[in-house]
């Protein structure tokens, strides 16, 4: 663990307290039986505020080896986010002409999920994904992989064999990373002189503004609003040339760029919309922790109420983000029973910290508990669909934040 003393960013001093959901383990490392009676390292998870350029981020950083090389996160579970991923793809070759025979780079790829739709239109392929496990799955789907941690010195390696990318993505990766302007040095080199860059990351007002407290985890150094964004990528040669907000992972923004362009303008109506927000004053993320703190004790006071009542209560999902809330908010088995999960290799664990039991998905329709906790709440319709034959039955679904609700 190293503590942060200089913005991830900008580099300035002085970084301000904002929000403490107190020391937890780490969101994604599930627990076999045989570790139940060891101890669990925890670490600060803490959010501290840059008065320079913006940037809300963690107060502490864990070992990307220890967060990154063997990871249980994958993206081809979720039919939303095939979906997404076919979107991005069709809507990047026809306004930036990519043509069969160009070069598409992810990285962070994951499965591959993305890049065999690139495939299937004829794009060469190439994903950069440091978590041996995923690379190996990404291979063995036919999507070439690179088994690195992405920045700078990767970026020419990669340019140096393969040639200049096309179109450069990154999602859901560039809150990860530690030397957020190496990550970005690399991007401009994989792209220049004529390539696109597209990088998705969880969007700081959908955040603020639903109480997405439990987006907080250890292996999301940064937290990210546009200002902060534009300022970095204009540092390393990168122009935003559009502001793509969707509503994947809660609310992200799909930063599109290109290098040695300007920022178009529609990038300073988003920061004016941002300063009259408060996103410039740290009494803004002061309220933020206030308002975290409520729904913890009105979350808690809903599973204690439905406990008394003789209701039964799991969980749906095992996400990086449903631990932050059960750990911030003391959720163990004595109010939720179980989890399921559609994610085989976190099926037979157990969550870190709470140590809830986690079950295939099946077990919620053959338990038939009365109420389930919807950890990814960003899935909800998803869910909510794909489990009818459990609302059928009586099951009610309840989401956590912005409020506890039932539905």
């Amino acid at each position: 663990m190293t503590r942060v003393r200089h913005c991830l960013s900008c580099g300035a001093a002085g970084l301000a307290p904002a929000l403490s959901l107190g020391e937890q383990p780490l969101a994604n490392r599930f627990l076999d039986a045989a570790g139940l009676d060891a101890p669990e390292p925890r670490f600060p998870l803490e959010l501290v505020w840059c008065g320079g350029c913006g940037l809300l981020q963690l107060s502490v950083h864990v070992d990307p080896e220890i967060l990154f090389r063997d990871y249980i996160y994958v993206t081809g579970t979720s039919s939303t986010m095939e979906r997404h991923h076919r979107a991005l793809v069709d809507a990047h070759i026809a306004r930036f002409g990519l043509k069969a025979g160009d070069l598409a780079v992810d990285v962070a790829s994951n499965d591959g999920s993305l890049l065999r739709i690139f495939k299937e239109r004829g794009l060469r392929v190439l994903g950069v994904e440091p978590a041996r496990n995923l690379a190996r799955a990404a291979e063995a789907s036919g999507v070439p992989t690179v088994d690195r941690f992405f920045g700078a010195e990767t970026a020419r390696d990669v340019r140096r064999e393969h040639g200049p990318a096309r179109h450069v993505s990154a999602n859901n990766v560039m809150a990860h990373v530690p030397d957020l302007n190496g990550f970005l040095e690399g991007l401009r080199i994989l792209a220049e002189p004529d390539g696109v860059v597209s990088v998705e990351a969880p969007y700081l007002a959908p955040m603020l503004e639903r109480l997405e407290y439990d987006t907080v985890y250890h292996e999301h150094l940064s937290y990210f609003a546009v200002r902060p964004v534009a300022a970095a990528f204009a540092r390393h040669g990168l122009g935003l040339i559009d502001l793509v907000p969707t509503p994947v992972h809660g609310g992200t923004m799909r930063y599109v760029a290109r290098p040695g362009v300007a920022h178009a303008p529609v990038v300073d109506d988003a920061i004016a919309r941002e300063r009259a927000a408060g996103f410039e004053r740290l009494e803004t993320y002061l309220e933020f922790a206030r308002r975290v703190a409520g729904n913890r004790d009105a979350l808690r006071g809903s599973l204690v109420d439905l406990k008394a009542r003789g209701r039964a209560v799991a969980a749906y999902g095992a996400p990086a983000k449903g631990n932050t809330l059960l750990n911030y908010c003391g959720i163990g088995t004595d109010l939720v029973a179980f989890c399921v999960d559609r994610n085989p290799l976190k099926v037979g664990k157990y969550t870190p910290g709470m140590r809830i039991p986690v079950l295939p998905v099946e077990e919620l329709r053959r338990r038939r508990p009365d109420v389930a906790l919807v950890l990814p709440w960003n899935l909800t319709d998803e869910i909510v669909a794909q489990e009818s034959a459990y609302r059928a039955a009586g099951g009610r679904f309840m989401v956590p934040v912005p409020e506890p609700k039932l539905l």
